[in-house]
């Protein structure tokens, strides 16, 4: 088998892109989305013709219902690939607002059930802000299963479980990212890399706390540079991979071997911790990469998001 398909063994392999089109070539289970992938396909031509088709037809309204509709048209598009669940991101401009994130949520989820879509297929993506996290708490209990992302820090995984979120996505790629510059010249790829890879540790952490706890949340590592740092964290209950990615698995055959397993876990000498507001800022505030990376991923959604709405509100 490739390594695509021993991965699939131990992992639900999911596709990060909004590029439904490549989605049937690596046969996987769910697919995220995000507005920089979104704006990435919508600026590709053979997307044209549905981004104008969907515009035209809410012609009139605010716009960002008429994005909120973008949105959705291209997750429905993909449920129809994909077996699973699609996840679609509320704006990142309202990272700090428990109430707007609510109801945009619930807006968006209404759309998908509106064109028939069941709940039960649909992840609700929220930044990883305690404001978010707090939003997730109340969507949960509203029934509408959230996707918890740009998440970097352990506290953030921790207030996560404790708010009962469905699934978070830990960003190995960004985490390695900061490392590797923080560390300048003194960086040794070959001695961070695979299990000692600062993105890999993270996850495998936030994984064994999970598991040791039986905290129902799944954990999908995201947002990975090399294939090296997929097969290290082979075993995690889901991981959501770039068509780039998936088809370098796709053409290797080396053996796949499970790197996590929750069996292991059970046992680990892990404490079990809990955060308020201000011992989640604290503890938040102390991480200077998670800090750093969360603000960063904010910005930088914001700002496709608002390339998003100049390029829908100019059709």
């Amino acid at each position: 088998m490739n390594q695509l398909d021993q991965l699939k063994q131990y992992t639900t392999v999911v596709a990060d892109t909004g590029n439904f089109k490549q989605l049937a070539a690596f046969a996987p289970r769910d697919a995220t989305t995000n507005p920089s992938l979104i704006l990435k396909a919508v600026q590709q031509p053979e997307y044209a013709p549905l981004l104008a088709e969907t515009v035209a037809a809410h012609k009139g309204q605010p716009l960002d219902e008429i994005v909120d509709h973008v949105l959705v048209r291209f997750g429905r598009e993909i449920l129809k690939v994909v077996p699973g669940r699609v996840s679609t991101e509320v704006d990142a401009r309202l990272s700090f607002d428990t109430a707007a994130t609510v109801a945009r949520a619930r807006r968006i989820m209404a759309l998908y059930e509106d064109s028939g879509i069941e709940r039960e297929r649909v992840l609700i993506k929220v930044a990883s802000t305690w404001e978010g996290i707090q939003a997730a708490r109340i969507l949960q209990h509203q029934g509408i299963q959230c996707n918890l992302t740009l998440l970097f820090a352990f506290c953030q995984a921790v207030a996560c479980g404790d708010a009962g979120v469905r699934l978070i996505s830990p960003f190995v790629g960004r985490i390695y990212d900061w490392h590797k510059k923080a560390a300048g010249a003194a960086w040794d790829e070959a001695a961070s890399s695979g299990a000692n890879d600062p993105g890999v540790k993270s996850v495998a952490q936030i994984y064994t706390y999970y598991k040791r706890f039986g905290i129902d949340t799944e954990v999908m590592g995201a947002s990975f540079r090399n294939t090296g740092q997929i097969l290290a964290l082979a075993g995690c209950d889901l991981l959501t991979i770039s068509p780039e990615l998936l088809a370098q698995l796709q053409s290797a055959s080396a053996p796949v071997v499970r790197a996590l397993d929750p069996a292991v876990c059970t046992h680990a000498a892990v404490h079990a911790l809990s955060f308020n507001e201000a011992t989640f800022r604290w503890a938040l505030n102390e991480d200077a990469m998670a800090t750093d990376k969360l603000a960063e991923g904010i910005r930088a959604f914001a700002a496709d998001a608002a390339k998003l709405d100049k390029m829908i509100g100019a059709l």
